[in-house]
């Protein structure tokens, strides 16, 4: 199913406004508001193409090829300094014979004494070379050990269904440096109808979380019960300043302004996409760096009319904030762009959840 509703949809897909400083925010085109095609109240807003997208690719193509060709190069250059080498070897070694020939009796346990000495020299240089590139190698392994320690990581354990993740702190902030993936709909009933895994596929909650619709991201029943407020698709609510919403105790949604805190840490949005990417499971290798240690999954989406798309393409991930009745914003990433946005989308759309912990 995966890409196959690509040109059907996506002349009709449509972004919000986006808080990028670069041309990030045309990656936040590609893929937009399908249901506002079909409703009233949304589908102003039309979509853009993957033009950038392609041009990174030709060029990223025209990079490899440059490459191949300097290794090609210093191959021919290995190869005639082999062969002027061996040469070399070779008219010693003849010169060596033609001495012999003329000093036959004497030079014979001469031959023998240099040969032994010939022998021992070069097994110390290959012993020296040895231990010369275990030493290289060790200490390669030491640097690459001390770079992944650097991380410090915590351990959060959700109360309600024992599941364990990985935390990590940035800047003042305590991420989850995993997706959630809570779906206990008895306990939670925000949640009943409106979570799933991508392509409906359990393994895919193992691999990326589950993927929430923003009322349930923001638990709207326990908002409705608790704080009297109607929250969701179609409605306004004035939410409170933090919201727990569908997180464990002692954390909360983030808010859009706590989005760009985070942006801040990882160097700025403009940067912040590379910093925050994945190291692996990004389409045609746009990994990031993941140097901050949140890990940022390519988990795509669920649109609102029950069609998944763009894993290993996008990751979105809901904020607390509103943006009308009908939106809320989100954050996400693009594979091929090194900024991180903030945008808005239809609260129908089904997006992945990453906690905070609450600062007090």
């Amino acid at each position: 199913m995966k890409k196959k509703i690509l040109g059907i949809f996506v002349v009709s897909l449509a972004v919000g406004l986006a808080a990028c400083d670069d041309t990030s925010s045309s990656a936040n085109a590609d893929v937009n508001l399908v249901e506002e095609s079909s409703s009233s109240d949304i589908g102003e807003i039309s979509s853009s193409s993957d033009e950038e997208s392609s041009s990174e690719d030709t060029s990223s193509s025209s990079v490899s090829g440059s490459s191949d060709s300097a290794n090609s190069s210093s191959s021919a250059g290995e190869t005639s300094s082999s062969s002027a080498t061996s040469s070399a070897s070779e008219e010693s070694s003849s010169s060596e014979n033609l001495s012999s020939s003329a000093e036959e009796s004497s030079s014979s346990e001469s031959e023998i004494f240099s040969s032994s000495s010939e022998e021992s020299s070069s097994s110390e240089e290959s012993s020296s070379s040895e231990e010369s590139s275990s030493s290289e190698e060790s200490s390669s392994s030491s640097e690459e050990s001390s770079s992944s320690s650097e991380i410090a990581y915590g351990k959060l354990t959700d109360a309600r269904d024992g599941k364990v993740y990985k935390t990590v702190k940035i800047g003042n902030q305590v991420w989850m440096a995993e997706n959630l993936n809570y779906a206990d709909s008895t306990k939670t009933e925000s949640l009943l109808g409106n979570s799933w895994c991508y392509d409906n596929d359990e393994a895919n909650c193992e691999k990326y979380g589950r993927l929430y619709t923003w009322a349930a991201a923001i638990d709207s029943v326990k908002l409705s019960n608790e704080e009297k407020l109607t929250c969701g698709y179609d409605a306004t609510c004035n939410l409170p300043e933090t919201v727990q919403g569908i997180c464990p105790e002692g954390w909360h949604l983030p808010s859009y302004e706590e989005w760009e805190i985070l942006f801040t840490a990882a160097g700025g949005s403009s940067t912040a996409g590379k910093v925050l990417r994945s190291t692996s499971g990004w389409y045609r290798n746009g990994n990031g760096t993941d140097a901050l240690g949140f890990s940022a999954l390519p988990a795509g989406y669920r649109y609102y009319n029950g069609l998944f798309d763009y894993d290993g393409y996008y990751a979105y991930f809901w904020s607390s904030t509103e943006s009308s009745s009908s939106r809320a914003y989100d954050m996400y990433l693009y594979y091929g762009y090194e900024s991180a946005c903030l945008s808005y989308y239809g609260k129908n759309y089904a997006f992945s959840v990453r906690c905070l912990k609450n600062s007090n």
